[in-house]
């Protein structure tokens, strides 16, 4: 129906006759000559329709903005002076000899030319919302993105492998999304959280290197970058360690975005161990252009009359760290109340702080509420570790070391935004040498860090179940401004290693069997060492993009409900399907909504 698409339109054709299909963006009647703005998927062109042209001036006069058309005239130069240089038509016009309205169209629910549109009507007429140019452009950068991801991993030897969406619950993570069988009444498959088991299993098949750019799915609390179905490109190698890993995924991102957005990324890029980056920064995931930095504390506060500072600093997985923020003694009370509040999201029953003044009258120089508990010794040495100067603000954190960090960290993050702080634009560092097993104080057990495939690093493998809190991980993220985009590790591929990490997370040998038994069927036969990584599609491309949120990344996303508004997702079902697959709903579950 077309010869040509908007954007391959401009003067070298001059003269000739084509044909353009697409929808009328703005329709204006200029005393008599009508000129519409033709969108396609490519671009933009002008269209005039002149009353020589009796039947597509008829049809331009009915026009109205998202008709869909078709237009086919001679095209010709603009007159001098209304050339458009911003549009590769622009200097060109279409002089129109028939117009076919293809469909009309309602007018639509919000302008396509705003960028302030409530989301959940974007949502819900998703099919307009992805009209607007930006929305395009983020949904052809994905594109642009997967094609490059799989041309490197197809010239690196990977093998492009489909795994199951249908499997078996495996509960090591989040929820999963659990799907009942029909056929198998009270059973149940589970959709995969990741491809984790079934790569392996292909390494063991002896499939070498995989890949897949898959959905995965997670029941989980969402936020702006977490989605109930989500995409990785997943990765697995077989005859590789953490080195030769790091050393496959690191150009393929540094082409990728050379490629896309012409941007140089650090070559090589950085590393550092989760260890520093807890001490330095108190996140796993550092934003390295965010120039603050957390100062350790807990040594100096053992034994100070403080009792706050004192009893953190002496409990076990006990923190005290100050942020020291340049400038930040002209921060208000009212900000520091507000900055205290924010702490208390993430646990922390308060936020002390000492802004200094001076640096040469002691602790008359210092201004806070408890600068009187803290003796001049350590108020000194606590300016020198942090070097704080004249003008500076320091903020406190004493508690466990997880609500230390979770709190000071994201502090560190806001503090970056409101003082506009962060420098440069691209920021990537590898996070390697994580431990092996975090502890679950609720539950009172050792949970796996990554996941229980991760393999120990062979310096702490004989000591797992004596010291777990102690063992390192063959584990690796590749962090992005702050953002994790990719993590991986390499895997257990001997059944001995597999039975003692089972051991050290209080799984034993008949739970292990129940869940994990296929895996360690086959690591009887010849499994090789092999590891790999994924990254997180949707979160790429929402940093590429400069997006706020990874729904804006994805075609038909879902809201933080886990809900569709397009399509009205989830939705009931008929009570002969419920019964087919053996289930009934308790009373009152669903009485909001009415069984077909």
């Amino acid at each position: 129906m077309r010869t040509h698409y908007c954007n391959g339109i401009n003067e070298n054709l001059i003269g000739q006759t084509v044909r353009l299909c697409g929808w009328a963006q703005r329709r204006r009647d200029h005393g008599g000559v009508i000129f519409i703005d033709l969108r396609d998927r490519e671009g933009l062109v002008q269209v005039v329709a002149d009353p020589d042209q009796a039947e597509a001036f008829a049809a331009a006069n009915e026009c109205r903005s998202e008709f869909v058309l078709s237009v086919e005239g001679v095209l010709r130069a603009r007159p001098a002076g209304t050339e458009n240089p911003q549009m590769p038509s622009g200097k060109v016009e279409l002089m129109a000899a028939r117009i076919e309205i293809l469909n009309r169209s309602e007018p639509v629910p919000f302008p396509l030319d705003e960028e302030d549109i409530a989301e959940n009507l974007r949502l819900k007429y998703r099919y307009l919302d992805l009209r607007r140019p930006e929305m395009l452009a983020r949904l052809r950068l994905r594109h642009q993105v997967t094609r490059y991801v799989r041309r490197y991993l197809d010239d690196a030897g990977f093998m492009d492998i489909e795994t199951p969406v249908l499997t078996r619950s495996t509960p090591e993570g989040a929820r999963d999304y659990l799907v009942p069988s029909r056929t198998q009444p009270g059973h149940f498959f589970a959709l995969p959280q990741s491809p984790q088991l079934f790569k392996q299993l292909l390494m063991v098949a002896g499939m070498d290197r995989y890949y897949q750019i898959t959905k995965c799915f997670r029941d989980e609390d969402l936020r702006a970058d977490r989605q109930p179905e989500f995409t990785q490109i997943d990765m697995e190698a077989s005859f590789v360690d953490e080195e030769a890993v790091m050393g496959i995924a690191e150009p393929m991102i540094r082409g990728l975005f050379a490629e896309v957005l012409g941007v140089e990324l650090p070559n090589p890029f950085p590393r550092m161990t989760y260890a520093d980056a807890m001490h330095r920064f108190g996140v796993d995931r550092p934003d390295l252009r965010n120039p603050l930095e957390l100062t350790e504390l807990s040594d100096l506060m053992r034994g100070v009359e403080f009792k706050v500072f004192r009893e953190a600093a002496e409990r076990p997985r006990g923190r005290v760290a100050c942020l020291r923020v340049p400038g930040g003694a002209q921060l208000s009370r009212t900000q520091i109340d507000q900055y205290t509040q924010f702490t208390a999201i993430y646990g922390a029953k308060g936020l002390a702080w000492i802004k200094v003044n001076a640096l040469d009258q002691g602790a008359e120089g210092l201004q806070s509420p408890i600068v009187k508990f803290l003796t001049p010794e350590v108020l000194q040495e606590i300016l020198q570790r942090s070097g704080a100067a004249v003008g500076d603000m320091l903020f406190f954190g004493a508690d466990s070391a997880k609500v230390v960090n979770e709190a000071l960290g994201n502090l560190r993050n806001r503090l970056a935004a409101d003082l506009n702080l962060l420098e440069g634009d691209w920021r990537p560092v590898w996070v390697t040498d994580f431990p092996m097993f975090d502890y679950d104080e609720k539950e009172d057990r050792w949970t796996s860090t990554h996941h229980p495939f991760t393999a120990p690093q062979s310096a702490h493998l004989e000591s797992l179940a004596e010291n777990p809190g102690a063992a390192l991980a063959r584990a690796y993220d590749l962090v992005l401004n702050g953002n994790e985009i990719g993590g991986g590790s390499i895997r257990i591929h001997q059944e001995k290693v597999q039975e003692k990490v089972f051991a050290a997370l209080g799984i034993g040998d008949a739970e292990a069997r129940d869940k994990f038994g296929f895996l360690l069927d086959a690591l009887h036969y010849g499994a090789p060492p092999h590891g790999g990584l994924a990254f997180g599609l949707d979160r790429l491309v929402m940093l590429m993009s400069g997006a706020e949120t990874i729904r804006d990344v994805i075609a038909f996303p879902k809201t933080q409900k886990a809900g569709c508004l397009l399509t009205e997702a989830p939705g009931v079902v008929a009570d002969k399907q419920l019964q087919e697959l053996g289930i009934r709903l308790r009373p009152g579950v669903g009485a909001d909504v009415q069984n077909p």
